[in-house]
């Protein structure tokens, strides 16, 4: 069934057809007008008039045409619309479904319903059309017809809500009720009457503190929206809310501070507009405001993000946060868990539905898993990057990301904006960012991202200064205070320098302090803040410290479960911080209104009421996210750690480190499983340390080989000390699954007789332990191969197969029998069975390209182009070294893109072959992979006797025999020798593919 979404999006979706998605707009907006006014018939000449003005009579009506054939071939002949002579016709067909038609059908039904009393009947049909209704019809479009109708179907859907919540509130269903007044406000969001009606079921509920949370949230909307404040009957609900009971404290304001007016930056504003203009031409990109704290930056995004809205975009904010407990990629779920991305995700196709669903799990999802399968899926961060980029390109909508302080951004959340910018190459997606300026500099990855986004000319700067003196003085009135005589300008512009954020703070010191100078006075803005919050009441200044312990946005219930107020006293002094500008309302709950608020906050509370409120806020956490704390692991780990249990720190650290293991973020997770073991460092020594260490060992080894390597010392260092604390604590899963990754280690880096060793010692624990013996089998098959022992190999990779289940190799990543096939077919030509070769090659690309796994296919494609080589077929070589070197660039595979890197300047040939495999050869020592170094030195040798630099192959041959001797690497002398034999100081002048070409005797 085709289905077209014109409610929150424009969009034809079509199971089975691929190319559904690619109708033009202007098609869509036709068969929206078609389908607003369905049953009517439309005359072709009004309709090509209509959406073509700007051309000639019989070039609209070409047009026309034209869009009316793809239509129908979208649509089929059922579902297009009726065509006789001059007119056309939209009816209702079963072969296409139309969310408009839905909703009214639906909405029709429920109020037959409640006509015929029929209450389940009403409930049913209503849930269903309100859930079709999942957004303004049209979003983005402005034509007068469009508008005409986008109202009416707005104001049907809230109508409907209001007589949901009506009957829900009448049949005692009080938490139903308050769900679908959310739905109200959420489609209407400037009518005060939702407000009301949701903060009087929260009252009925019990649930004071989130009817506060309401009326500070309309109040702000209010304000930002339309410059006005709450109108008496809220108000006087709000205030009927708080005076039920006796107040902990008397509310020193009964007026809320002044919204500071946006002054003195018309140079920015005119900037940021030229750029969203841009933007909205399909020129992505990301605009950093940048200066110093508290110069502005935040309001001129606000700014912005008002602009956009009014564009009709999808617009989205997030922010960053300077504390330890940081998420990895955490700005990016906050985008995606916006109500329009949550309603456009759920489009997606599944493959990339279930990649957004690793970051922001759904209800129905699968739960994380308890282990990190990283260095098995590493392949999978550009699929996973893909698919959340996806997710925000979803509504179809120009799109907006705000992200405020980028100088604390993670490394994970600025390679996934430098991936989303870098998708395609006319995207209407504008990211906003502020930034300190000095800070952002001292971030390493964040300056590299920045470096690499401007290269590709993706950055658009604007650089914000303090306000002038003129400017500061007229920001100092439009907030309402005394007026001040030209000394007074004067000493509030010296005192301030300019910066917005001091002249608001000073301002905003109740009437009759001195703001503007003397004793400190606004000249130190950490003196002025403490000042501020010093003139709340003590229940106030309480609350504005347990939320400034917990370092980021905070929720009341949170606050709730931390904090020694009773629920009454709690929302005064919430609702005393709210209206002093404090704090300010943020997502679900509340935030500060500047960092440097928070800090200052914080700087009030003692070293040891810190300790227990950093305390008591990890035991909130724990009771509000009962079964699924790993959505706050990294929060619970620094709140232990500053709250004196190392023990319940290292815990949550462990499982945030895995949490980021499983979102492809592996600097992230090694950084946190450093931070695990420096705090066993601080453990007492003994067995339940061991067992600590021996699981954060454990899950570092992956994470390490995806950023570093097989090869990497860390690794081995990781490994080695994993396999002596398994076997002290009489482990010997634990020990058999390190000798299988040191097996690993030990091969690349050119150690091949040891790594055949680890093997031996592997398959002899093995016996005891099924589960890995397949692996064992393997890392010997490996051994023995390089050994030159290719008859033992070949009978120990049959084993291994023969033990595949279903999984993937312990510590290489890849599917077991694709690598078992492809290093097979090596020793099969190394004992003279070229067709047993061939097969065994052509296996492992056939189960490579059939499992879905793209380091496995890099696999079986690297070993693959290696036998096309030496058996010298240069064309298959050429068809395989393209398809890995684009496999590898595609994920980013560093060690087979070496393998691709030499084999193609074999085959390249002359001075520029030769320089291409030195690159290969110096990334691989770079790299301290020295596995199969005399092959790829003979490689060399054969370029350079074909270019004839004889003495040069000379020395390259003598270094691939002495890489022989040293790495125990067999399996390839006796190539090496023959060539070096035919180079030697009495040898002819016989062609390397001569020499190459005769026939190997068996090893």
């Amino acid at each position: 069934m085709v289905t077209v979404y014109l409610l929150g999006e424009q969009r034809v979706s079509n199971p089975e057809d691929d190319g559904a998605g690619t109708v033009s707009s202007r098609a869509i907006a036709l068969l929206a007008y078609l389908v607003l006014h369905a049953g009517l018939a439309q005359s072709r000449t009004r309709l090509a008039g209509l959406f073509w003005p700007e051309s000639s009579e019989q070039q609209a009506r070409t047009n026309l045409r034209r869009e009316l054939h793809n239509l129908r071939g979208l649509l089929g002949s059922d579902g297009a619309p009726t065509a006789d002579g001059p007119t056309l016709t939209w009816t209702d067909s079963p072969s296409c479904r139309v969310d408009v038609d839905t909703f009214r059908n639906e909405r029709a039904a429920a109020l037959a319903a409640l006509a015929d009393s029929d209450t389940p009947a009403f409930l049913e049909h209503a849930d269903c059309a309100i859930d079709t209704y999942r957004g303004d019809l049209m979003p983005g479009a402005y034509e007068d017809w469009v508008l005409d109708h986008r109202d009416v179907l707005r104001r049907e859907c809230v109508e409907l809500c209001e007589v949901t919540v009506r009957v829900l509130r009448e049949s005692g269903e009080v938490e139903a009720a308050t769900t679908w007044s959310r739905r109200r406000i959420q489609l209407d969001p400037l009518a005060e009457a939702g407000y009301r009606t949701l903060m009087e079921l929260q009252t009925a509920s019990g649930d004071r503190a989130a009817a506060m949370t309401t009326y500070h949230r309309c109040a702000a909307v209010l304000e930002t929206e339309l410059g006005v404040a709450p109108g008496a009957a809220t108000t006087r609900l709000f205030d009927n809310l708080l005076g039920e009971k006796p107040a902990a404290a008397p509310r020193r304001e009964r007026v809320r501070t002044a919204m500071p007016a946006l002054i003195g930056r018309e140079r920015e504003c005119a900037e940021l507009q030229r750029r969203w203009r841009q933007a909205l031409d399909g020129r992505q990109g990301l605009v950093l405001v940048s200066g110093d704290a508290g110069v502005g930056k935040t309001r001129l995004t606000t700014e912005l993000a008002e602009i956009a809205r009014a564009d009709g975009a999808v617009v989205a904010t997030a922010r960053c946060f300077g504390l330890p407990g940081r998420v990895a990629l955490a700005p990016v779920a906050e985008w995606l868990r916006g109500p329009e991305f949550r309603s456009a995700i759920g489009s997606l196709d599944p493959l990339w539905r279930v990649e957004v669903e690793r970051l922001v799990p759904s209800v129905e999802s699968a739960p994380r898993p308890a282990t990190s399968r990283a260095m098995v899926d590493a392949w999978q961060r550009h699929r996973f990057f893909e698919g959340t980029a996806r997710a925000v390109l979803s509504p179809g909508r120009p799109v907006l990301l705000v992200l405020d302080d980028l100088q604390w951004c993670d490394a994970e959340t600025t390679a996934w904006l430098a991936f989303l910018l870098s998708l395609d190459t006319h995207l209407r997606v504008l990211v906003a960012a502020t930034a300190r300026t000095d800070e952002a500099q001292s971030r390493r990855d964040v300056r590299d991202a920045l470096r690499a986004l401007r290269s590709a000319r993706l950055v658009t700067d604007v650089e914000v200064d303090p306000l002038t003196a003129d400017g500061t003085v007229e920001l100092a009135r439009s907030l309402g205070g005394p007026v001040l005589d030209p000394a007074e300008e004067a000493v509030l512009y010296a005192a301030t320098a300019g910066y917005p954020l001091y002249v608001v703070e000073a301002a905003r010191m109740v009437p009759g302090t001195d703001a503007t100078g003397g004793g400190g006075g606004a000249g130190d803005l950490g003196e002025v803040l403490a000042r501020r919050l010093g003139q709340c009441s003590e229940p106030a200044r309480d609350v504005a410290g347990l939320a400034a312990a917990l370092g980021a946005d905070f929720d009341l219930d949170l606050l709730s479960e931390a904090s020694d107020l009773d629920t009454d006293s709690l929302v005064q002094a919430v609702d005393e911080l709210w209206r002093r500008r404090i704090v300010r309302p943020a997502g679900t709950g509340y935030d500060f209104v500047h960092d440097l608020v928070r800090e200052a906050a914080y700087r009030s509370v003692g070293p040891p009421r810190r300790w227990l409120l950093h305390r008591r806020l990890a035991q909130g956490l724990e009771l509000l996210h009962t079964g699924r704390t790993d959505d706050v692991a990294g929060q619970l780990a620094e709140q232990y750690r500053r709250g004196g249990r190392p023990d319940r720190a290292l815990h949550y650290l462990q499982r945030a480190a895995e949490v980021a293991a499983g979102v492809f973020a592996n600097a992230d997770a090694l950084r946190l499983f450093r931070d695990c073991l420096d705090l066993l460092e601080a453990m007492p020594v003994g067995r339940n340390r061991d067992a600590h260490e021996v699981d954060v060992r454990q899950g570092m080894s992956a994470p390490l080989t995806t950023l570093y390597g097989y090869s990497d010392p860390q690794l081995e260092r990781t490994l080695d000390r994993t396999m002596e604390l398994g076997q002290r604590l009489r482990r010997p899963k634990v020990v058999l699954g390190a000798l299988i990754g040191l097996f690993a280690v030990h091969f690349v880096q050119g150690h091949t007789a040891h790594a055949y060793g680890l093997g031996v010692r592997a398959l002899e624990l093995s016996a005891a332990d099924p589960e890995f013996e397949g692996q064992a089998h393997f890392a010997v098959a490996g051994g023995a191969l390089g050994l030159g022992r290719p008859r033992e190999a070949i009978e120990h990779f049959d084993i291994a197969q023969r033990s595949f289940s279903d999984d993937y190799s312990f510590i290489l990543g890849t599917r077991l029998e694709v690598h078992c096939h492809a290093w097979k077919s090596h020793a099969y030509w190394m004992i003279g069975d070229e067709q047993a070769a061939v097969q065994a090659s052509a296996d492992a690309l056939e189960l490579g390209r059939a499992c879905g796994h793209p380091y496995s296919l890099a696999v079986a494609l690297g070993y693959a182009s290696v036998l096309h080589q030496v058996r010298g077929d240069d064309t298959a070589l050429l068809a395989s070294l393209t398809e890995l070197r684009q496999l590898c660039e595609r994920y980013h595979f560093a060690y087979y893109s070496q393998w691709s890197q030499i084999l193609e300047g074999r085959l390249l040939g002359g001075e520029p072959g030769i320089a291409k495999i030195r690159d290969g050869l110096a990334a691989l020592r770079r790299q301290r992979a020295f596995a199969r170094m005399p092959y790829w030195l003979s490689l060399l040798a054969e370029v350079q006797i074909d270019a004839g630099s004889v003495d040069a192959a000379r020395a390259t041959l003598d270094a691939a025999l002495i890489a022989a001797e040293q790495h125990d690497d067999r399996w390839w002398l006796p190539q090496v020798l023959r060539l070096r034999a035919d180079v030697g100081p009495f040898a002819g002048g016989v062609s390397a593919r001569t020499v190459r070409e005769r026939p190997i005797p068996t090893v």
